[in-house]
């Protein structure tokens, strides 16, 4: 399978435009990508512009850092699904409460937004580059405890993004689990891409998606769709 269907077309920059959306909707569609992802204000511009495609429309909740109230997060999914109508929701785990020991807390977080997004698939970015070996393993659990479909590396907005040692890591404990990884963070050509997938990322988040696949026509040949 082409590596584009396991692309997440992403901008989530403060400074997006309108037609910086409207230019990621449209690339996403000329390359057959699996979804984009784009901040909140922007997902009904995107079903709009992507509806009778087969690419999927992610939103966010609690993104960068995590820090909303529980429910503040719970009702963005909400309104997502229901007024924007996503097809999935990327929220951002209670970091603070996870280093705090309050891990009660972290999975009714979760808990609540997956409520809320019911029945679409909600992933957790879990922002790997702030958290120990042994912290990921726990996380995983939480995740999966908290009834998440997948996992997710990072924000792309802390120190570091995803690497293949943590979606290794992460992907072993995701099978154990029956949830799904994706891979986000300074993925940017198709080499990188190709990867995390055979580390075992279900998904790539990436800002790159274009130049991947052509990256993927240039080594491995083929005509991509126009």
């Amino acid at each position: 399978m082409s590596i584009a269907k396991y692309l997440e077309h992403t901008l989530l920059k403060p400074e997006a435009k309108v037609t910086d959306i409207m230019q990621l909707c449209a690339e996403a569609k000329a390359y057959n990508l699996g979804c984009v992802c784009v901040n909140p204000c922007y997902a009904g511009l995107a079903r709009h512009l992507l509806r009778g495609t087969d690419v999927k429309v992610v939103t966010v909740v609690g993104f960068p850092l995590g820090a909303d109230r529980t429910e503040v997060k719970a009702l963005a999914a909400k309104l997502a699904v229901e007024e924007d109508q996503v097809d999935e929701v990327d929220m951002v785990m209670n970091i603070a409460a996870f280093k705090s020991g309050n891990f009660d807390g972290v999975v009714e977080d979760i808990a609540a937004v997956v409520e809320a997004a019911k029945p679409y698939p909600v992933k957790v970015i879990i922002e790997t580059c702030l958290l120990t070996e042994d912290e990921k393993v726990v996380a995983c659990g939480l995740v999966s405890k908290g009834g998440a479909a997948f996992i997710k590396t990072s924000t792309g907005f802390n120190k570091g993004g995803a690497t293949l040692a943590d979606v290794q890591l992460l992907s072993r404990e995701a099978k154990r689990l029956g949830i799904g990884v994706k891979a986000a963070g300074g993925i940017r050509n198709y080499e990188t891409a190709k990867a995390m997938v055979g580390a075992g990322a279900d998904r790539i988040g990436t800002s790159a998606g274009v130049a991947i696949c052509l990256d993927e026509e240039k080594i491995e040949g083929g005509g991509l769709p126009r």
